[in-house]
Order: structure tokens, then sequence, then C-alpha cells
């Protein structure tokens, strides 16, 4: 049995979701687990994880508008505004969208569909430094 863990450094734009599917499988495959199951985990409360449709970018532009129509930045509704109005907002996103993946890993890369990648999500305005934790264990 053999097991890795590293954090990747993951520089957003403000809200928007970032492809991070070759870094990892990069450091997959650096790891030489060619079998087992792959934990990915934010480190953040205004930013997320998911697994989503890398073909088409409409989805993911139409995943953020849906994100502000249900959860708006309106500092009237919300009491904790002190870092700004998109900050309750995001953390409610990332709320909804969950921090922690579960991947299982074959022939030394995630297996994911072939229209799946894995994204962060930005849930604040302006851009941030996001520090992703990767852990992988299974068989080389």
């Amino acid at each position: 049995m053999r097991q890795s863990q590293t954090t990747l450094t993951i520089r957003t734009r403000g809200q928007d979701l970032t492809d991070i599917t070759d870094a990892i499988n990069h450091w997959i495959r650096d790891t030489g687990v060619q079998t087992g199951v792959l934990t990915v985990f934010c480190q953040h409360t205004s930013a997320s994880l998911t697994i989503q449709e890398n073909a088409d970018p409409a989805v993911r532009h139409d995943l953020e508008v849906f994100l502000r129509r249900i959860v708006p930045e309106d500092p009237h509704r919300y009491r904790h505004i002190a870092e700004g109005d998109d900050d309750m907002p995001a953390h409610i996103r990332t709320m909804l969208t969950g921090v922690s993946l579960s991947i299982p890993v074959g022939g030394g890369h995630m297996l994911l569909g072939d229209w799946q990648a894995v994204y962060l999500m930005e849930h604040r305005a302006r851009g941030h430094a996001r520090h992703v934790v990767l852990h992988v264990i299974g068989e080389a």
C-alpha cells in the first residue's frame, strides 16, 4: 500500500470555476499510485470543489448565474458583512457545493467520465490564492 499527500495552490480570478484536473492528474502520476482512491479537500470557507462538464463553457456560466440568483450579494440579507457584500454569500455557496471530493484512481489517473473535470469554485468577487489538499492511497 502506498499513500502520498500534497497541497496545490491555485490562483483564482474572482467568481469563476477553475479547472484543476490536469494539475491533479500530473501529481497522481508522480506518486506512482496506479489504483486507489483520491481525496481532494479545499481549505477555505468561501471556495469549494465540484465535478462538472468540461466541454461547454456555457455550463460553468449557467452554474455561476444560478448560484448568484439563489444566493444574492445583498448586504441587507446578512449580518456577516465585515469582509464585503460577497463574503456571506460565498460561505453559503460553499456550504451548498462542498469542500471535499472522493475520486477513484485507475491506470495512474482519476477515473472521471468523458465529459467530467474537477473544478475549484471561487465564490468571492476578487481572486485569491486557494489551497487544495490532495491525498491518494492505493497500489503501485
